[in-house]
């Protein structure tokens, strides 16, 4: 019997690989975990943050896309994104320090999602916003010490994450009755879906809008992932979801992790990714993020990989 975990990790579309990786390295304070490639398409970076080792519910991934335009926001699309941060003290840090920075953000809190809040954007314009954890970090987060960011202000993985589709319903179908996740009480945002094991964070916001579709572009999100355990428990899923009347990619081996696609009715991506094996099945924990790592199917390419990918800073 399978058991959603909890958010694996979301995938985001950059046009400035540089601008992204100071951003959530140097002003967010997250670790590159992994510097690779995106395996369906290797002349694009594809770059992972996380806490110190990357755990599931912390990162957040980025495909470099150099000639991508603007996004044109709408609905049927991953609108926000929201960070946990200890606690309220946590929010007036973050906000003096984008303010250091010069990152957009809102001059005053908020609440989103029943929770003290901050709202900002990334260089992109990805819209994130700070909330204050209710004691979720304990089971997943692993602090890093070599962060700019004192250890008690430090960002401890995804709160919820938004989605806006024109059918709600179809969307409450999917993720209560094929995915197993719980409605909660709503919020002021919108109807909140929570991944019924509750050991890590995993709460979906759905908002309802009648609207033109979203034209992704850099700063929109590609994909939400979502945690099980193993790879039998994906393809119990694959074939749970083929049998609700989704298309599937099956079940991918991608190297640090397996896992598989689908969209739901409104259009939205949603993989499903094992826990395991981690980011430290190629390189050492000291050593994560430093190197261009490839899976193990694309080593013999490594040159002409490098070749036309531009040099980053170092992690």
């Amino acid at each position: 019997m399978f058991n959603i975990l909890g958010h694996h990790h979301t995938s985001m579309m950059t046009k400035d690989v540089h601008q992204n990786n100071y951003f959530y390295t140097k002003v967010l304070g997250l670790r590159r975990v992994k510097k690779t490639v995106n395996q369906d398409d290797p002349t694009m970076y594809h770059l992972f943050y996380g806490d110190r080792t990357g755990s599931p519910g912390t990162e957040l991934t980025f495909f470099h896309m150099p000639f991508i335009g603007n996004t044109y926001q709408g609905t049927n699309a991953i609108t926000q994104i929201s960070l946990l941060v200890p606690t309220e003290e946590s929010l007036s840090y973050w906000k003096e320090r984008l303010q250091t920075y010069h990152i957009k953000h809102d001059e005053a809190f908020t609440t989103y999602a029943g929770r003290q809040a901050l709202h900002f954007v990334d260089p992109d314009g990805l819209r994130l916003v700070f909330v204050v954890a209710n004691g979720e970090k304990e089971s997943f987060w692993q602090g890093w010490d070599e962060a700019d960011i004192p250890m008690e202000h430090q960002i401890l993985g995804m709160g919820p994450v938004e989605l806006t589709v024109r059918r709600l319903e179809k969307l409450r179908k999917m993720l209560t009755g094929l995915l197993g996740y719980v409605e909660k009480e709503p919020v002021n945002e919108g109807v909140v879906f929570q991944a019924m094991d509750g050991e890590v964070f995993g709460e979906i916001i759905a908002i309802e809008k009648d609207d033109k579709r979203e034209k992704p572009g850099k700063g929109s999100v590609h994909h939400l992932a979502i945690r099980v355990k193993d790879e039998s428990e994906l393809h119990e899923l694959d074939d749970k979801i083929k049998a609700y009347g989704f298309e599937t990619t099956g079940v991918v081996n991608r190297y640090y992790f397996s896992s598989l696609y689908f969209r739901e009715s409104n259009g939205i991506l949603f993989e499903i990714a094992t826990d395991g094996p981690g980011f430290t099945v190629d390189q050492d924990e000291a050593s994560l993020g430093k190197h261009l790592d490839l899976p193990p199917f694309l080593e013999e390419q490594r040159d002409e990989i490098e070749a036309v990918l531009p040099p980053i800073e170092e992690a």
